[in-house]
């Protein structure tokens, strides 16, 4: 489709980018579990995995939420 002169297309919807604010409340609770595993561990490899887990928390946090559900 062709685009108008306001980014939207010819029926006049424009698209917004999605929706940011769970991308940005992600990202506020990433830099805080790398602050927090980071000042927890006392070597560097403690702290390369301690960034590592703060990449996937969410994922530990869902599976620890799912598996107090099952009982």
């Amino acid at each position: 489709m062709s685009k108008n002169k306001n980014g939207g297309d010819k029926m006049g919807k424009k698209w917004d980018g999605g929706h940011g604010t769970m991308g940005g409340f992600y990202g506020l609770a990433l830099v805080g579990a790398a602050v927090y595993y980071v000042q927890q561990s006392d070597t560097f490899w403690l702290g390369v995995l301690g960034v590592l887990k703060a990449i996937v928390w969410p994922a530990m946090l869902a599976y620890k939420v799912f598996t107090l559900l099952s009982m």
